[in-house]
């Protein structure tokens, strides 16, 4: 398998993957909701969590109320407590990677989208990372890359985070990686990340060096046109 690169586009590659399992799941499955609020979907009994309207998800997101109605069902349909936990998380993740090991990265990637950092995904979570992910700018989705890799969320990402990040991946590969790989090429990927984006040395990579170094890379830049059109 190639894997040159990986430590640049992995996350792209995974949210692609992210985005079949959610057409598996039937969350693009075209549907009509009557009425302007979502709340109205909800059973008392059962849920947890109530989203917010529609018009004010509209406003926060790039997604229309259609689009919107559509990813509710399908999300409503799945998670009938109106929020999704970090087991469920790794479940998804779990069934497209069944040779390797993939509970790490899709922990980091749920981590990436629980932005309250309250152990649950609610709608709104989900919506507004999906609205990054598929029709934000460039920069709006590299940041977002960014602050997966970023795993303590201080402005910066450490060769340790790289590493534990890399490991994740080839975790999740499984014998597609392993052991045609040696045991340090997960450091070696990680020291060749901080070739490309640690412009000034200092032994850390900042969100302007990863977007700069990013946008300067034909194949990232081709990665991101997977996400085009897909909703």
């Amino acid at each position: 398998m190639e894997i040159d690169g990986l430590e640049m586009i992995a996350v792209l590659v995974v949210l692609a993957l992210f985005v079949k399992v959610l057409e598996q799941f039937g969350l693009f499955e075209p549907v009509v909701i009557e009425g302007d609020s979502i709340e109205d979907e909800f059973e008392p009994s059962t849920v947890c969590h109530r989203p917010e309207g529609l018009e004010q998800l509209q406003g926060q997101t790039k997604f229309t109320k259609k689009e919107l109605q559509v990813l509710y069902r399908g999300f409503k349909t799945e998670c009938p407590s109106g929020v999704v936990n970090e087991e469920t998380f790794k479940q998804i993740y779990s069934q497209f990677f069944p040779q390797g090991d993939s509970s790490m990265y899709a922990h980091f990637l749920f981590n990436a989208f629980d932005t309250d950092h309250n152990g649950s995904v609610s709608f709104e979570n989900f919506v507004t990372g999906l609205s990054v992910i598929l029709r934000g700018t460039i920069d709006d989705k590299l940041s977002w890359a960014f602050n997966l890799y970023d795993l303590n969320k201080d402005g910066c990402i450490t060769r340790e985070e790289m590493l534990d990040i890399m490991k994740s991946i080839y975790d999740m590969m499984g014998k597609y990686t392993y052991p045609t790989v040696r045991e340090d090429s997960p450091q070696e990927h990680v020291e060749t990340f901080f070739q490309k984006m640690d412009k000034n040395r200092d032994g850390v990579v900042t969100i302007e060096e990863f977007i700069e170094t990013c946008q300067k890379d034909e194949n990232i830049m081709k990665s991101m046109q997977l996400f085009e059109n897909v909703i």
